[in-house]
């Protein structure tokens, strides 16, 4: 399954690539495709990267929730946007 990795980065600003990263590790282990946003490049204002990650979901079959996902603005749309698209969701630590 492909899944898209989803939580919060803003506040999260200085940790949240390893914990991408390793989120990432654990869904490849379960033999998932994995599309994370962390590894798109810092530096956007934040309106930019929203098309991008919605697109990341389009390519996606599910979305992975985690990493106080429920503070972020960005992952509750993306979350909204993936069931909108009738997705899975599922749920991380």
């Amino acid at each position: 399954m492909r899944v898209y990795i989803s939580g919060a980065i803003s506040s999260c600003i200085e940790t949240y690539k390893e914990r991408f990263l390793q989120a990432q590790r654990e869904l490849e282990r379960d033999n998932h495709i994995v599309i994370n946003p962390a590894m798109l490049p810092i530096g956007l204002d934040g309106d930019k990267y929203m098309p991008i990650c919605l697109a990341m979901i389009d390519g996606a079959d599910a979305i992975y929730l985690f990493n106080h996902w429920q503070e972020s603005k960005g992952a509750l749309l993306e979350k909204a946007y993936a069931e909108y698209q009738n997705k899975f969701v599922l749920f991380g630590d």
